[in-house]
C-alpha cells in the first residue's frame, strides 16, 4: 500500500485536490468538483489514465465535494493510504507563519479570521473540519496564503493610520503566498542568477496580485489587509477609493452585504465588460466594453509592476504565472508595451504549482514530527 499526502484546494464554488506519493512526491491523481452551488459536477484521473467524469446532486458543497473524492479514491486502483491531509488556508493573520498541524484550537482561531478573507476562509475550514471528521487520525495540516509575506519589513506592512488600529491587526497581509514560494523555489533551482536579483512576479488569474522578490524572499506585494486589494480581478475590484465606499454609504444607502457583494462578486473584469469575469472570454469577444475591461487590467498590471520595482530598487526579471499569466499570451504582450518606454526586464514564464508546495511542506512537518 502507497502511503500518500493529499492535498486539498477550497474555494467558493470549487474543491480542487491532488495525491502525491510521500516517497518522491509523484503525482498520483488529481481532480475537482467545480461549479459548487450551480451545478456540482465532479472530475478526476489518475497517472494511470483512470478518469472519470460525472454530475452530483445540485445539494452538494464543500464537506460533501471532500466525500465524494474520499469515495473516488477509495473505488480507485491506487490502493493508498493517506498519511496527512494538505489545505490551502488564505488567511494566517499574524500568529500562523508557516504551515502548522491544525488542533482543534488552532482550527477555531482560524476561524476568528474569516472576516478577513469571507470568500475563502469559510470554505477552507469546513473541508478541514470534514477532513478530520473523516479521517480521525490523519494529520491535517494548514498551509498559508500569507506565510511567505510574514516577514515584510514595517514600511510595506502598515496602513497610514493610527497605530492603535495597526495593533489591533489592521494592516497589510498579503496573499498567493503558496504561488509566489513556489515560484521562488523554481527561480532558485533554474535561474539562480534572477533569483539572487530583483525579481516582480505576476499571479494573474481569478485572484490577481504582484509579488516583489529579492533574493527569493518577498519584500512587498499589492494585495493588502484582505485579498480585495491591489489589481482587478475576475470579479473583486481591486484598488478602490475609500471615499467612494463612504459615499455609496452615506448617499446611496448600501448596507454592508450589498458592499461586500459589490466588491467581491460584482465588480473586476465582469464590472468593467459587463459581460464575462473570465478573459479567456473576453479577449474572444468583439464587445468594446471586453476591449475596455482587457486594456484596464493590463495597464494596472503594468501600473504596480512598477510600484513592485520601485520597492526593490530596481527590477531583473518580470514572472508572468496563474491561469492568465501562463496562457493569456495577448495579456502579457499588452503588459509588456506598457513597461518597454520605461523599464526591460528579463520576461519569464512560469506555471504555479500550490498544490506541489503545499505536499512539499505536508512532508516536512511530518518529518519534524512523525507522531
Amino acid at each position: 500500500m502507497t502511503a500518500t499526502l493529499l492535498v486539498i484546494n477550497a474555494g467558493s464554488s470549487s474543491v480542487k485536490f491532488s495525491l502525491y506519493a510521500k516517497d518522491g512526491l509523484a503525482e498520483l491523481a488529481e481532480g475537482q468538483v467545480e461549479r459548487i452551488g450551480l451545478e456540482p459536477r465532479f472530475q478526476a484521473r489518475t497517472q494511470a489514465a483512470r478518469e472519470e467524469r460525472r454530475e452530483l446532486p445540485a445539494t452538494t458543497r464543500q464537506p460533501e465535494a471532500f466525500g465524494v473524492i474520499l469515495d473516488w479514491l477509495d473505488q480507485s486502483d491506487l490502493d493508498c493510504q493517506i498519511a496527512a491531509v494538505a489545505h490551502r488556508v488564505v488567511h494566517g493573520g499574524t500568529r500562523f507563519r508557516a504551515p502548522v498541524r491544525v488542533t482543534p484550537d488552532i482550527h477555531a482561531e482560524l476561524a476568528a479570521l474569516s472576516p478577513l478573507a469571507p470568500l475563502h476562509q469559510p470554505h477552507n475550514l469546513s473541508l478541514l473540519a470534514a477532513a478530520s471528521a473523516a479521517l480521525a487520525d490523519v494529520p491535517q495540516i494548514a498551509c498559508f496564503d500569507t506565510a511567505f509575506h510574514a516577514d515584510h519589513a514595517p514600511l510595506f506592512q502598515q496602513f497610514a493610520i493610527p497605530e492603535a488600529w495597526t495593533a489591533r491587526g489592521v494592516r497589510r497581509y498579503g496573499f498567493h503566498g503558496l504561488s509566489y514560494e513556489w515560484i521562488a523555489e523554481r527561480l532558485r533551482e533554474d535561474y539562480p542568477a534572477l533569483h539572487a536579483g530583483r525579481v516582480v512576479v505576476a499571479h494573474l488569474g481569478n485572484g490577481s496580485s504582484l509579488c516583489a522578490l529579492a533574493g527569493g524572499r518577498s519584500i512587498d506585494t499589492t494585495m493588502g489587509m484582505t485579498a480585495l486589494d491591489g489589481l482587478p480581478m475576475g470579479t473583486r475590484s481591486g484598488a478602490i477609493d475609500p471615499g467612494a465606499l463612504l459615499y455609496l454609504q452615506e448617499e446611496h444607502g448600501l448596507t454592508v452585504a450589498e458592499l461586500r457583494r459589490l466588491l467581491y462578486h460584482e465588480s473586476g473584469l465582469l464590472g468593467l465588460s459587463g459581460e464575462s469575469s473570465d478573459m479567456r472570454c473576453l479577449l474572444a469577444s468583439d464587445s468594446p466594453r471586453a476591449a475596455f475591461a482587457i486594456d484596464y487590467y493590463a495597464l494596472a498590471v503594468a501600473k504596480y509592476t512598477l510600484q513592485m520595482a520601485v520597492s526593490l530598487g530596481g527590477l531583473d526579471a518580470l514572472v508572468f504565472t496563474a491561469g492568465i499569466g501562463t496562457h493569456a499570451t495577448e495579456v502579457r504582450r499588452r503588459v509588456s508595451e506598457r513597461l518597454a518606454p520605461l523599464i526591460t526586464p528579463t520576461v519569464l514564464v512560469i506555471p504555479t504549482d500550490e498544490e506541489r508546495m503545499m505536499a512539499r511542506h505536508a512532508l516536512h512537518i511530518l518529518a519534524e514530527n512523525p507522531a
